[in-house]
């Protein structure tokens, strides 16, 4: 059989990418399958919640590039359908250079999706997000530490970078990934352990 000719490679190759388009247009997330080594408790987490177990995991996927992986750590008894009243860690690892600032009036943007707010909050929280998201690189870490009572800290890289106490703000902004009025429902599952298929 001929080999194929160079125009038939390139035909195919672009029937191939056209055919995988629609994939790359949803958020993607993978599940930790119960044979898979957990990652271990980030360090910074382990001193605020000793007992931190991992929920779940997922990836983010934009146009097919990975964005970031992000896993939830909480103690035993964290139930999904009440996350808003446990202490639990929501880490993000990066697999790309992104801005702060964009990260943080994303944020805002996905927020609104959860819930309202006035636009003295939103400029109050953009300003918080701002100093609290530093410019990332791959392999970079944010985490975001719920108390349960609107008490919210996040760290970069293990580093403190924002402290406050606003329920609705912690509602909102966990809720991002976690309410089920998130952009990302295959994430919100894989994170919170709901697609035990």
């Amino acid at each position: 059989m001929p080999s194929p000719t160079t125009p038939t490679l390139r035909r195919r190759t672009a029937l191939l990418a056209t055919a995988a388009l629609p994939l790359t247009l949803l958020p993607c997330t993978m599940t930790q399958a119960a044979t898979d080594t957990a990652p271990a408790v980030p360090a910074e987490l382990a001193a605020l919640l000793p007992q931190a177990r991992l929920v779940g995991k997922g990836s983010l996927r934009f146009f097919g590039l990975m964005v970031y992986e992000a896993r939830l750590w909480a103690a035993p008894g964290f139930e999904p359908q009440r996350w808003e009243q446990h202490a639990f860690g929501l880490e993000l690892q990066y697999a790309r250079k992104l801005e702060g600032s964009a990260i943080a009036e994303r944020s805002v943007a996905e927020m609104r999706r959860i819930g309202p707010f006035s636009q003295e909050q939103a400029q109050r929280w953009l300003a918080l997000m701002t100093r609290a998201f530093p410019d990332v690189v791959a392999q970079d870490r944010l985490l975001g530490w719920h108390r349960g009572q609107g008490e919210v800290r996040f760290l970069h890289n293990g580093r403190p970078t924002a402290d406050l106490t606003d329920a609705d703000f912690a509602r909102l902004f966990f809720g991002i990934w976690l309410a089920p009025q998130t952009s990302a429902p295959a994430l919100r599952e894989a994170l919170l352990g709901l697609n035990t298929r």
